[in-house]
């Protein structure tokens, strides 16, 4: 079994984005959390709970996407087992997605998607001028 670095666990048999291409997704800690989001180009964050049916719905969908988009890394948070986390987050529903491109939060939404919609945002994601993205942050008033 390969090895993980600590707060990761595996799903469906994957590396972690540490080590290079991945397929399935990981799960992240309030220890992990930042250096999976600030370490990879593509992060989408699923945030989750195991009694949310909407959850459940949404996974397959995720952990699908996963497997076709090995340049991504596709996480999980359990919101239950990770509740300061959570609410750092602002996280108020779930499931709730987020997408993360050179460490910048560029979406996040509540709510399951369907594949087309997952995949829809996946390309918009990929096709962001991140130049421009970090242009218009720059132009935001602090606070």
């Amino acid at each position: 079994m390969p090895e993980y670095p600590q707060g990761y666990r595996c799903f469906r048999g994957m590396s972690n984005p540490q080590r290079g291409p991945h397929v399935g997704t990981i799960a992240l800690t309030e220890a992990t959390f930042g250096e999976a989001v600030t370490g990879n180009d593509i992060v989408l964050v699923d945030w989750w709970a195991s009694w949310c049916g909407p959850c459940a719905m949404f996974a397959p969908v995720f952990e699908g996407a996963a497997t076709r988009h090995d340049d991504i890394v596709f996480a999980k948070v359990d919101t239950e087992a990770e509740q300061r986390l959570a609410g750092s987050a602002g996280i108020m529903s779930i499931p709730t997605l987020m997408a993360f491109r050179d460490g910048i939060l560029v979406f996040s939404q509540a709510g399951a998607l369907p594949q087309a919609a997952l995949e829809d945002l996946i390309a918009q994601v990929r096709a962001l001028d991140m130049d421009e993205v970090r242009r218009s942050l720059d132009r935001q008033p602090a606070g």
